[in-house]
């Protein structure tokens, strides 16, 4: 017999072979109707799967949010069966689940359009609506091979070659059409529900190789109600007002270019937001005790080879030809870290040092795929907040504790106030003993339950020299964004050949704490631009104010008031074009100037100023004074008003 453990605890007994059916309908017809999958031991399987093991068994209804991968991973076998039907010929390659959707790769000569998504939506429904069962079934990779090869499916043929020696040639069916899959899938097509869309196309190489066929990738998403996909339909709609690489454009911050791919360049205004960042977290974690340092951007290919980043990441690094007058290879840094502890290394350091934390705003070249460049959100040459903490096995909880208490105050202070935390404990390919692992996953552990904020389990998924805290943020549409990192590592120290001398005259390998906060200052910087749609506070603006004058009388006024206002410490600039105010108007609100400062003759008389402030059609007239003592204290960066609030 076969022992299963229900959610409730309940353990009964089933004959070997029984599936996930028959014992829904053991229990009810009602509870057979609608539970759609089955989970064992926690993973997902075909409700019609044969049970030949104790296992703790759960049986999913659509609704369960675990099913929302089942669904989409459906509406692509629907995708590929409308297509194949509207267009016979038409060659299906693999059709995965991504975050918020799938695609469905498919090789024709003439590549799909957005308008053939009317059809193709409208043959889908019809699929749905016969709501034939999805049945599995085994073949032999002989008859696997056959059959495609007789359908003319030749990418098919490919991926059963790809199948392990060993492992099940999985055949799903619905309804005539079948597929090549891994599974698992729900009931049957009409599980899949009518909350799906059609969302892109774009072109993609067979397996990513450039040298082979250029496929026709359909993208679509799916939900498991119909007011779900509305509320993610109006979500990328917001999103798409709100993507930073056109508000870049509009408000003048940067811009790219072929000549130098995936690097930003930087203009005055996003310059100097790109500072403000900067001089924000230096000023925080100065006063957390970190030490600035700096390394060098071009360093010995050797060093990345014994921090054991060249085996694992040589894809990425950006290496340097050897020279008839130099023969070494150098690499340009993809990360700070070798960097760091080549600083620690210099002079002998003793446990009374520790901790010593120190900080860099590296510049880091990697280099990513052209297809995966995305504005500031994915580039190539990036600006790392790195910090690098050298501690004691027993310093390892206060100092992460200390550490996620001002990464979660700092996105206070930049209006992120919903943040999650994932905590991804030991990999199964690993170093170190299991005993400084405990110790390292305690430290997390307690930083995690003295902080209070929601977290989840990465099961398995911290990096092989240590577990790892990711902290992610939901910005103002619910997008989330991972951002901070903190890793312990038990193993560059000791490969870099760093020490430190104990109480006991001892040498011993500090552990080594990676902390970012921002991560990437280009992301963020990307991430803040959509999650205010380019509305900055005040105290992130790069242009804080611009006096703009109706007539050229008030032009020397204007002057005096930009003057006053820098002298305040305000970021001001004056429009003393000669240009109809309305335009003005019209054309700094799009360029997102917090505050517009409005002067004529009558406010030159009287020394007041009319100010309008971005997203509000009333003006206010103000003495001069008053206005721009309103508008530098507003301008006080957060950690600098607790500080003269504390004095």
């Amino acid at each position: 017999m076969v022992a299963l453990t229900f959610p409730d605890g309940a353990r009964r007994e089933y004959p070997p072979g029984t599936t996930g059916l028959d014992i829904a309908k053991s229990i009810s017809p009602s509870l057979a109707k609608r539970t759609v999958a089955m989970a064992l031991d926690g993973a997902l399987a075909d409700l019609a799967d044969p049970i030949e093991r104790d296992a703790k068994i759960e049986l999913l209804a659509r609704d369960d949010p675990r099913c929302l991968e089942l669904i989409r991973h459906d509406c692509a076998h629907v995708l590929a069966e409308a297509v194949q039907t509207l267009w016979p010929g038409t060659q299906v390659t693999i059709g995965p689940v991504i975050d918020n959707g799938f695609y469905y790769d498919f090789f024709r000569n003439q590549p799909f359009t957005p308008e053939d998504f009317d059809a193709i939506e409208k043959k889908m429904r019809e699929i749905i609506a016969r709501d034939r069962p999805f049945t599995k079934e085994v073949w032999s990779r002989d008859e696997a091979k056959r059959v495609f090869r007789d359908k003319g499916e030749l990418f098919k043929v490919e991926l059963v070659d790809a199948i392990p020696e060993g492992d099940e040639i999985r055949i799903y069916r619905q309804g005539d059409w079948f597929d090549l899959c891994r599974g698992p899938h729900m009931t049957s097509t009409g599980k899949v529900g009518g909350a799906f869309k059609l969302m892109k196309v774009a072109g993609a190489y067979w397996r990513g190789d450039s040298n082979r066929e250029m496929l026709s990738r359909i993208y679509g998403t799916a939900f498991a109600r119909p007011e779900e996909l509305d509320a993610y339909l109006k979500q990328i709609e917001e999103a798409e007002k709100r993507d930073h690489r056109r508000l870049g454009r509009e408000m003048d911050l940067f811009h790219f270019q072929e000549e130098a791919p995936g690097s930003v360049f930087w203009h005055p205004k996003g310059w100097t937001l790109f500072q403000i960042l900067e001089s924000y977290i230096r000023r925080r974690q100065a006063e957390a005790g970190y030490v600035e340092v700096n390394s060098p951007q071009l360093m010995d290919s050797a060093l990345w080879v014994a921090s054991g980043h060249m085996e694992k990441y040589r894809e990425m690094i950006f290496l340097t030809e050897p020279r008839a007058d130099d023969e070494r290879v150098y690499a340009i840094k993809p990360m700070n870290c070798p960097g760091h502890v080549q600083i620690f290394k210099n002079g002998l350091k003793s446990y009374r040092d520790l901790p010593l934390k120190l900080a860099e705003f590296g510049k880091v070249h990697r280099f990513e795929p052209s297809g995966a460049l995305h504005g500031l959100m994915r580039v190539r040459a990036f600006t790392q907040d790195d910090a690098h903490v050298f501690v004691t096995e027993q310093q390892i909880a206060a100092e992460s504790l200390e550490i996620n208490d001002l990464i979660l105050s700092i996105y206070e202070d930049f209006g992120f106030s919903d943040v999650t935390i994932k905590f991804s404990d030991r990999p199964a390919q690993r170093i170190g003993d299991d005993a400084v692992w405990d110790k390292a996953e305690a430290a997390l552990m307690a930083a995690l339950e003295a902080s209070g904020r929601p977290w989840s389990l990465n099961k398995g998924e911290g990096a092989f020299y240590g577990p790892k805290l990711e902290y992610v943020l939901r910005d103002a549409i619910g997008r989330d964004w991972q951002c901070g990192t903190v890793q312990v590592d038990l193993n560059l120290p000791g490969r870099l050949g760093a020490f430190y001398i104990d109480e006991h005259s001892s040498k011993v390998t500090p552990v080594m704490l990676h902390r970012a906060m921002f991560g990437s200052l280009e992301r963020f910087t990307g991430i803040l631009i959509e999650h205010y749609a380019g509305h900055l506070p005040l105290w992130l603006a790069p242009l804080q104010a611009v006096v703009a004058t109706i007539t050229d009388d008030a032009d020397d006024y204007a002057r005096e008031v930009v003057a006053a206002g820098r002298h305040a410490g305000l970021r001001i600039a004056d429009d003393l074009r000669n240009e109809k105010i309305n335009y003005k108007v019209r054309e700094h609100s799009l360029a997102k100037v917090p505050a517009l400062i409005v002067v004529g003759r009558k406010e030159a008389a009287e020394r007041t100023v009319s100010i309008r402030r971005l997203g509000n059609e009333r003006q206010q007239v103000m003495p001069l004074d008053t206005a721009l003592r309103a508008l530098a204290d507003e301008a006080v960066p957060p950690d600098q008003r607790r500080m003269r609030e504390a004095a």
